[in-house]
């Protein structure tokens, strides 16, 4: 009698691959329709808030008008968003609704491989968000150059960040409605409060602390340090910061939503 042949895989970068080709693949399909928001949005909140209330803030905000202040911060907020939705709504409904992940997981691949490259793919979108943002700003002389080129990079990472916090909150959720206490009770907030409507400075001293805890603070203090060309010592704190909280919170939503895709 003889004993069942191990499963055969590819190469673990054929496997990571693969995942983020097939969502290429479906993003791509209608690819106006989903470009379109990401060089439509940056427009309408410039216009709403950077213009309007612009005008009412005259002394400069760190060192800057306000509305190049702020579009700084929006080449950062976008890969946020996208990677958020992305994560939270797109896997649960391609996990609990359309079933995509029982198909995935038939392929040579191992649950592991198809929650990381759910991630990169979240990192890839927000890479061209900041991109398409970058570009709408540029056209307005709203990003300085050279030094904004690095936003699509710190896009990747933000949104690869974001990424591994949605899937751990997705591996609680139970039913997609949950997922308002996450986007309005969490990234709403963190929006304003992490130095991209105003500085972190100027918040309440006892507030301070949870701006430094979230997140969104890290990779905007990045690139603004990187706009104004004035990297210190800070930034290299929060650049481990971004790697530190990608390495754990990832490793927390690989061990939770691989319980759930598989038992």
């Amino acid at each position: 009698m003889t004993g069942s042949k191990p499963r055969m895989y590819p190469p673990m970068h054929k496997r990571l691959f693969g995942v983020w080709y097939r969502h290429v693949r479906v993003y791509g399909r209608h690819i106006l329709s989903n470009g379109f928001p990401p060089f439509v949005e940056p427009l309408i909140f410039l216009a709403g808030v950077g213009l309007g209330l612009g005008k009412f803030i005259t002394e400069p905000m760190g060192g800057q008008p306000y509305v190049e202040f702020l579009s700084i911060g929006l080449l950062v907020t976008a890969s946020m968003w996208t990677a958020a939705f992305e994560c939270t709504w797109g896997t649960f409904i391609r996990m609990e609704f359309e079933k995509v992940y029982d198909g995935m997981l038939a392929a040579p691949m191992t649950a592991e491989n198809l929650i990381i490259g759910e991630m990169l793919w979240a990192g890839t979108k927000g890479f061209f968000f900041s991109f398409a943002v970058l570009c709408v700003l540029s056209v307005f002389g709203l990003a300085p150059l050279p030094a904004s080129l690095a936003a699509p990079a710190i896009g990747f990472a933000n949104g690869l960040m974001f990424a591994t916090i949605s899937l751990l909150v997705t591996s609680f959720v139970k039913t997609i409605n949950h997922f308002n206490f996450y986007m309005t009770g969490f990234l709403s907030p963190m929006f304003f409060f992490s130095g991209v409507v105003f500085p972190v400075s100027s918040l309440p001293p006892a507030l301070r602390p949870f701006a430094e805890v979230v997140p969104l603070t890290h990779p905007v203090r990045i690139m603004r340090g990187i706009c104004d060309g004035r990297l210190e010592w800070i930034h290299l704190a929060d650049a481990l910061y971004i790697v530190v909280f990608i390495l754990v919170v990832g490793t927390l939503a690989v061990h939770r939503l691989k319980k759930r895709l598989i038992y």
